[in-house]
């Protein structure tokens, strides 16, 4: 019998000066988003690589997003099952706002820096 393994382990990434960009972007989340986005992350801690889309989808390098009607999340897998929550945007239009996806990306990279 195969044994059964456990969920995965969330973390956020958090700037130098301790900031939490994702505490920060589901804290000023209301009704609806934030029930959305709290579902989509239990959803990601549950199933961890293997989610896919709808809910999940790669954006290149390492990098992916939580998707759902109203807010986007970016995040990625480390060793040891962990996964790091970067950043979100409530969606606004079909595409990433490239502000947003360099941001995410600047946050992937410092966490590389540290690893290194």
């Amino acid at each position: 019998m195969a044994s059964q393994q456990v969920g995965w382990t969330i973390d956020e990434y958090a700037t130098a000066d301790g900031e939490r960009p994702i505490r920060a972007f589901i804290s000023m989340l209301t009704g609806r988003a934030k029930v959305e986005a709290v579902a989509l992350i239990k959803l990601l801690e549950e199933r961890g690589n293997a989610l896919r889309r709808p809910q999940s989808a790669p954006l290149g390098g390492g990098l992916f997003e939580l998707r759902g009607d109203q807010v986007r999340i970016f995040y990625l897998f480390r060793p040891g099952r962990r996964i790091v929550l970067l950043n979100g945007v409530l969606k606004k239009q079909r595409k990433v706002p490239a502000e947003a996806l360099m941001r995410a990306k600047r946050y992937q990279k410092e966490i590389s820096a540290m690893d290194a």
